[in-house]
């Protein structure tokens, strides 16, 4: 399986699949396969990369 969360960077706006409700968040830090995202319903949350593919978001 291609890993697509490698290409997020900071900045990216972005959705968590499985937390539509956490509202469209924006990555901090893309490291070791964690995903540092900032969601305006959530806060910060680290996501596993390598369980969680991050649905990219574009900027309206």
């Amino acid at each position: 399986m291609h890993d697509l969360n490698a290409l997020l960077e900071p900045g990216m706006l972005v959705e968590h699949p499985g937390q539509p409700d956490w509202g469209i968040g924006q990555v901090q830090s893309n490291a070791g396969g964690k995903i540092t995202v900032n969601f305006p319903q959530a806060g910060k949350v680290v996501i596993d990369g390598r369980h969680v593919a991050l649905m990219p978001v574009s900027k309206p």
